[in-house]
């Protein structure tokens, strides 16, 4: 099995600079070109900060007042990893290596060069749906035919075949599920086209995690549970977000790419008249996490995005969490779907044209009591889509905030949809945004501008 090998030391490692990003900091910077041959990248741009010298994108961290990451302690990631602890990983089996123990808080950093296939053995073999079955007694048709509605009625699975399945599941999530422990900075490295493809990167009641310049692909499911419960038609229901947080503090997750590609939900076929829905969440933020900025990533060909806040009853008081300078396209609904927190929106792409079968249904949906501030975003529409869908509730939540355009035209979103809604979205919240770096007050170029400064591969 090989092993995630140690980085150079942060005088020799690769570094580089998104000169988009730092002239929204407010910071003094020297920008200087350099080669770094002996990392194995070719050349890199440094960062000078006036007051920290030079700064690699590795041991980069969340500059002040960036969104709501930014409060109490910040979050610094493992920028202060030693080189025992700054790992360069290509395989799954490495990146497991490297992230080491859950309960290991030592800062550490680990660069991801190239696609790193979760599932893969670990001595690299390719795994596929019918590998993690194998020796478990599940097949698809077997459990089709066991929890048929019209035989087996409307009831929660259970027997052999529910049993079969979950110990299906139960190998497949050993293997494609990466624990991040606290004080941890994951980026990709630049030009190598690096990421995370069938993997989920799940960081749960931890503090401080950075994650930057990474593509998170086609995290599928092989083992949808049926629920007739689940609504008046029943629903499959996978588990496995491309990235999980969980009760974390201070999250910063900035210029990475979330999408379902190369496997469409439209490709799916049906079961019981239900889609077999082998995806779930692209960014989960749930369990009373708090302090997250999820900024200049792009979200595309996906359903459920995002959910912030478990369910209704989640932490009253957390869920403080920063979204800006986002592209989402192709996405169906929850971008984001928020619960209970305080949630600041600003200078966010949306395009609602229907891409790959993603057919949107909504934008944002503020429900359970959530504190919604949405300010300077882009809507682009599709002729004969309406404005008034933009938004979903169920008529506790809040959205308050202005600048927000329509196809280039100043729109009142909330307006809007309670003009054509039962469950009336409210206007008023009862706290104001202090951490806006970046916060532009016009959304008038934000389609042109982000088109080339988000997601991962930006960053070199």
């Amino acid at each position: 099995m090989a092993s995630p090998s140690p980085s150079p030391s942060p005088s020799s490692a690769p570094s580089h600079r998104p000169a988009h990003r730092r002239s929204l900091r407010g910071r003094r910077t020297v920008v200087l070109t350099a080669a770094v041959a002996a990392a194995g990248v070719g050349a890199g741009v440094l960062v000078m900060n006036a007051n920290a010298g030079a700064v690699d994108l590795y041991h980069q961290v969340l500059p002040a007042k960036d969104g709501w990451a930014a409060s109490g302690s910040g979050t610094t990631g493992g920028a202060k990893a030693d080189s025992a602890h700054t790992f360069t990983v290509s395989t799954r089996a490495q990146l497991v290596k490297a992230l080491g123990s859950v309960t290991d808080t030592t800062p550490r950093i680990i660069k991801i060069k190239g696609t790193v296939d979760a599932n893969t053995s670990d001595t690299g073999k390719k795994l596929t749906c019918a590998d993690y079955a194998s020796g478990t007694g599940y097949s698809l048709a077997a459990y089709l035919k066991a929890y048929d509605p019209a035989t087996y009625g409307q009831k929660a699975p259970a027997g052999t075949q529910e049993n079969a399945r979950k110990a299906a599941a139960d190998k497949q999530k050993k293997n494609i599920v990466f624990r991040v422990p606290a004080n941890t900075t994951l980026v990709g490295v630049p030009g190598t086209n690096a990421g995370i493809r069938g993997g989920s990167l799940q960081a749960q009641n931890v503090k401080n995690v950075i994650v930057r310049n990474l593509t998170f692909a086609d995290t599928q499911d092989c083992f949808p549970q049926w629920d007739p419960t689940d609504g008046s038609s029943g629903e499959w229901n996978s588990n496995y977000d491309s990235v999980t947080l969980r009760g974390v503090t201070n999250v910063w997750a900035d210029h990475n790419t979330f999408t379902d590609a190369p496997t469409f939900d439209s490709a799916e076929k049906s079961y019981f008249g239900r889609k077999y829905q082998v995806h779930d969440g692209a960014l989960d933020i749930t369990n009373g996490s708090d302090l997250v900025t999820v900024e200049r990533n792009v979200f595309s060909n996906h359903d459920k995005t995002m959910l912030i806040g478990s369910s209704d009853t989640d932490s009253t008081g957390k869920l403080r969490v920063t979204i800006h300078h986002n592209v989402w396209k192709g996405i169906v609904q929850r971008a984001p779907l928020a619960r209970i927190g305080q949630i600041h929106l600003y200078n966010n792409v949306y395009d609602t044209t229907t891409l790959n079968g993603y057919a949107p249904k909504y934008s944002i949906d503020s429900r359970a009591k959530a504190q919604v501030v949405a300010e300077h975003n882009a809507w682009k529409l599709p002729s004969g889509a309406k404005a008034a869908k933009l938004l979903s509730g169920d008529g506790t939540g809040s959205i308050a905030g202005s600048g927000n355009l329509v196809n280039g035209t100043a729109t009142d979103l909330v307006a809007t949809y309670n003009a054509a809604s039962s469950k009336k979205i409210k206007t008023t919240v009862n706290w104001k945004p202090a951490f806006t770096a970046g916060l532009q007050t016009s959304a008038k170029n934000l389609v042109t501008e982000l088109g080339t400064t988000t997601g991962a591969g930006v960053l070199s």
